[in-house]
């Protein structure tokens, strides 16, 4: 994981309170006790250095970042396998909204949390069982 997104204890998630997956990992979070910086990250947008690092620290390149539903993917034609990752970042610098999420940042690793239960995976002392907004019931994973 770079330095730049390394957390030192702190979680920190970047969060769209819009999507429901982000609710549900942030509502895990607390409810595993954990209290995580919150970026709204279309309110404040990560820097393309924060990006490039979240994206590293991830693996893959941006491509699996990329969000398609909702946002202007289609219109700037950003499945065209000859864009460079640069182009990638750039789209997603120049609309945030192309950013997925929700990302979380913790000690062990950074990850887009999608499904939401991916959360648990990535903290020390995770909620035993959740309940989320669409009644589905999840289980920390078997340690």
């Amino acid at each position: 994981m770079t330095d730049s997104v390394r957390s030192s204890g702190k979680i920190t998630m970047y969060h769209n309170p819009a999507c429901g997956t982000s609710r549900n990992v942030l509502a895990m979070l607390k409810a595993s006790g954990e209290t995580p910086e919150v970026i709204e990250y279309l309110v404040t947008p990560p820097t393309r250095e924060t990006l490039e690092s979240l994206i590293a620290a991830m693996g893959g390149g941006p491509r699996p970042l990329l969000r398609r539903k909702g946002t202007p993917y289609d219109e700037l034609n950003l499945d065209d396998p000859a864009l460079s990752d640069a182009a990638l970042i750039d789209a997603m610098m120049a609309h945030p909204i192309l950013i997925n999420r929700p990302i979380v940042v913790t000690p062990q690793a950074t990850r887009l949390c999608r499904p939401s239960e991916a959360v648990l995976e990535l903290l020390d002392n995770p909620v035993a069982q959740y309940t989320k907004e669409d009644g589905d019931v999840v289980h920390a994973p078997k340690a």
